[in-house]
């Protein structure tokens, strides 16, 4: 019998002027907002690293910050999906990797690749790069050796504190809608990013861990999450650990006022409690 798999909820970032007052309490100092976000949720994407490397102390000053328990997903930079449109990346991907997100220590989760909507499918492209991404923390350390003088600060190598190193992809071209795709992201467990949309209905999963970005319902009425919709994601989820399958799911996009209540009613309804309770 599988082993139960650890679920977390959570948020694409968590300054949002906007959560003061609704989701952040009342007069509450903004640095004090991540420790407070992270008594509620169980992960949140670090989506700054999206448009350009971070530092050590960076990740390392958030990792203080959070709970316990607690775990960030990093966005992959823009340098590598949108401008090098992960063709000839190695050396932008040892430069991200060496730039300090080892420095989360137990608080680094997956790692999320945000293709632009533009980007079709190539096979060769998307095999290659998949290839590159490094599965172990030995591979890790290896690839991050790799960086070059445009890294600003000295390589951050320290793995020693490290769970698994897991990737999540999420491509937004109709042409990625092909079996052989899943089958590409399965040989290199790769998690494919499900989306819950109108056109992004499938909840296959194709690594040994799920990765939701949910940005519907996809039912597409615009009316948001409903009481209904969190209590059928709580069902699929459940299935999903039971099955021995770690699942991060994050609320994000259309109605990201209310992603923080849609994530802790998800958790909630999966009977998962938190020190902000």
């Amino acid at each position: 019998m599988s082993e139960q798999g650890t679920v977390r909820t959570g948020t694409a970032g968590w300054v949002f002027e906007p959560w003061r007052g609704s989701f952040y309490p009342q007069g509450l100092v903004q640095k004090k907002e991540l420790a407070y976000a992270s008594s509620r949720l169980g992960t949140i994407e670090i989506n700054a690293t999206f448009r350009a490397n971070q530092k050590p102390d960076s990740f390392a000053k958030w990792a203080g910050e959070a709970r316990d328990a607690f775990v960030f997903a990093i966005k992959g930079p823009q340098l590598v999906t949108h401008i090098k449109r992960l063709k000839n990346c190695e050396q932008e991907l040892a430069n991200f990797l060496a730039s300090g997100p080892l420095a989360l220590g137990t608080k680094l989760g997956p790692f999320i690749w945000q293709l632009p909507p533009n980007l079709g499918y190539d096979r060769d492209v998307l095999a290659g790069f998949l290839a590159l991404l490094p599965q172990t923390t030995a591979d890790y350390v290896a690839l991050a050796s790799k960086a070059d003088e445009r890294l600003k600060s000295p390589p951050y190598l320290d793995a020693k504190h490290v769970g698994p190193i897991r990737h999540a992809i999420e491509m937004r071209h109709a042409s990625f809608d092909l079996p052989e795709v899943n089958q590409l992201l399965a040989e290199h467990n790769v998690a494919r990013v499900i989306a819950d949309t109108p056109d992004n209905r499938s909840r296959e999963l194709t690594a040994d861990f799920a990765y939701c970005r949910l940005q519907g319902p996809a039912r597409g009425d615009g009316g948001g999450y409903q009481p209904a919709d969190i209590a059928d994601w709580a069902q699929t989820i459940e299935a999903w650990s039971a099955d021995g399958k770690d699942v991060f799911a994050y609320f994000v996009h259309e109605d990201k006022l209310h992603a923080p209540a849609n994530a802790v009613a998800l958790r909630q309804a999966l009977g998962i409690t938190l020190p902000g309770d």
